[in-house]
């Protein structure tokens, strides 16, 4: 099992940073692992996103995978990896980056909205698939997708999600989940995101399956 597989196992919570400063980092990044995530997205537009990212790899690695998100371009897979990150989060499919990201040997997970570009996703070696955005692929969607899809294929809900939406979306199919404003706004105290952050993995914790094992995919 890689290190992504282990830690969308253990705790598949996506926190997305987006307008993070680097100088927030070591707080925010803190409260999260504290509370339990163990995947940290930093948007690349975000201020100075590199050198957050390179301050939160430097500082949290060992404890969480951390990369980038807003991925655009195969040139900024290079950026990223350059700075330790190792998760290359997009909104789109996008050639060029699925192929650098498989170069460098990070996770890749690109956004995508049908059947079809799911499918194409994985044949570029998506190794998650962000569905995004999932104000627009409710529950409904998610089942009908995962009933074509691979078994193995990780879908990941993405976008206005809350943490009362967790147990419909894990019943449908999905695998986890990316975390945005309900989670992290620039600016936020760290406790204050630490208080966000338990509310969400005390949610996923509760609509697990009895004796602790995952909700089915």
């Amino acid at each position: 099992m890689s290190e992504w597989e282990e830690a969308l196992a253990d705790m598949p919570l996506v926190a997305i940073l987006r307008g993070i400063e680097t100088g927030e980092v070591d707080g925010v990044v803190g409260a999260l692992v504290d509370t339990g995530f163990r995947i940290i997205e930093i948007p690349l537009n975000s201020p100075n996103a590199l050198d957050s990212i390179a301050r939160a790899a430097r500082n949290y690695a060992a404890k969480a995978v951390i990369g980038a998100g807003t991925v655009l371009t195969a040139d900024d897979v290079g950026r990223v990896h350059a700075v330790g990150g190792r998760l290359i989060v997009a909104p789109n499919l996008n050639e060029g980056v699925a192929k650098a990201a498989s170069h460098h040997r990070l996770t890749y997970c690109p956004g995508v909205m049908t059947p079809t570009e799911a499918f194409r996703a994985l044949d570029l070696g998506a190794d998650a698939l962000k569905l995004f955005p999932a104000e627009l692929i409710p529950p409904a969607g998610v089942k009908a997708m995962a009933a074509v899809l691979p078994p193995s294929a990780a879908m990941l809900a993405v976008g206005g999600v809350t943490p009362d939406k967790l147990a419909v979306y894990l019943e449908a199919g999905a695998a986890g989940f990316g975390l945005g404003s309900a989670l992290y706004r620039p600016g936020d105290d760290p406790k204050a995101v630490g208080k966000a952050a338990a509310a969400f993995v005390d949610a996923y914790r509760s609509v697990r399956r009895p004796g602790g094992q995952e909700p089915a995919p």
